[in-house]
């Protein structure tokens, strides 16, 4: 049933590995149809039945993320990174680049703003079809838990009181115009200087983004018994002074200590509903009377989850000294 959705989340990986490594020659309809064995006709309209987007499009979109994220972290010329990522001109690269995001590459290199990235779409996902885990390997890794202190920051980010969990935040961001998750996502990827972006521009999708959990009464009850907003969005310096988008907030998050359950790299389509109940066990198990330390559920205060399957699954809860 979901043998083309699988098919087309192959090109999209092709497609992000080919601009990374820089093979133009692999990037076109030709090369793409003929790694699937079908026609240019019939994987074109294939692509676009199941991701709403025309693989022409969708292809100069994601160059064009990959070269912004050049302008803007690196001194490389223009002209080097319009011929990397496959445009013939300096030139060409600016209509291009000006038509997408309304500014050209050079005065978006000196004054860099947030701008509608095309992120990686996700065609194929087993947990969003309900079809679980595969395979028999599970993670025979621990749980690390341990306390910190983390830095004052600021939370750029968009709330929503009502949702519960990942998937319901985003059906209900949908219905609020301008707060769907291509463009928050998309947003929230162009903006430099995030903290929990370790990936650079060869991650360039969902780097550094994060769902976050405010304690607030005017929010439903969570499942460990308080009331709480969903957030989604990005850590940033606390003298952070960048553009903020009209449908997000900077929340400033004052120094504060946290505990951490952390597991470390694990396979997403094998492991990833275990590891997760495996987190849960943990934290729903941790003794906190052997430590200094309670759970902090005061007005504000904001718990994050990280959800990065080459690098760790971790929640960062707030805690205060008994």
């Amino acid at each position: 049933m979901y043998e083309w959705h699988m098919q087309i989340q192959q090109i999209v990986d092709e497609i992000d590995r080919c601009i990374i490594t820089r093979d133009n020659e692999a990037l076109t309809l030709s090369a793409l149809s003929r790694r699937l064995g079908y026609s240019e006709f019939h994987t074109t309209r294939k692509f676009h039945e199941i991701s709403g987007l025309q693989l022409r499009d969708y292809l100069r979109m994601r160059r064009l993320a990959f070269a912004l994220k050049d302008v803007r972290d690196s001194e490389r010329s223009l002209l080097h990174i319009a011929l990397d990522y496959g445009f013939s001109s300096n030139e060409a690269f600016t209509r291009a680049f000006r038509s997408a995001y309304g500014v050209t590459p050079s005065a978006y290199r000196k004054s860099p703003r947030p701008v509608l990235l095309r992120t990686k779409i996700h065609p194929f996902d087993r947990y969003f079809f309900g079809l679980g885990e595969i395979g028999m390997v599970k993670s025979t890794e621990d749980v690390k838990v341990y306390f910190i202190t983390m830095p004052a920051h600021k939370f750029l980010c968009i709330r929503n009181y009502e949702s519960n969990g990942y998937w319901d935040f985003w059906q209900k961001q949908s219905l609020i115009p301008g707060q769907d998750c291509e463009t928050i996502c998309g947003l929230l990827d162009s903006i430099k200087g995030k903290l929990d972006d370790y990936g650079g521009s060869e991650a360039n999708s969902f780097a550094g983004q994060i769902m976050g959990y405010i304690s607030d009464p005017k929010g439903i009850t969570c499942a460990w018994g308080y009331p709480r907003a969903e957030c989604y969005g990005v850590r940033l310096p606390a003298d952070y002074s960048g553009e903020v988008p009209a449908q997000m907030q900077l929340l400033d998050v004052p120094e504060g200590e946290y505990i951490v359950f952390e597991h470390g790299p694990f396979d997403y389509e094998q492991e990833c509903r275990s590891v997760e109940e495996k987190i849960e066990a943990a934290m729903s198990s941790f003794d906190y009377s052997s430590s200094d330390y309670a759970l902090d559920y005061t007005h504000g205060r904001v718990m994050y989850f990280y959800h990065d399957p080459a690098r760790h699954f971790k929640y960062v809860r707030p805690v205060k000294r008994r």
